[in-house]
């Protein structure tokens, strides 16, 4: 059982709940989306100065 609270509605007031499914593959792509994508990294092993690191920001 699903309880909705501070609706503008009259209690007992006959209302229609209209449940639209979302597409489970449009989120997940929206939500991750490099996956399954190739990603180059140029240099990855070089040093990276401390200005650099968000951490340090």
């Amino acid at each position: 059982m699903l309880t909705l609270k501070r609706l503008p509605f009259d209690i007992g007031e006959k209302i229609e709940v209209i449940i639209i499914p979302r597409s489970k593959t449009n989120f997940e792509e929206k939500r991750y989306p490099f996956w399954g994508k190739s990603i180059t990294y140029l240099d990855p092993t070089d040093p990276i100065a401390e200005a650099d690191w968000e951490i340090y920001k």
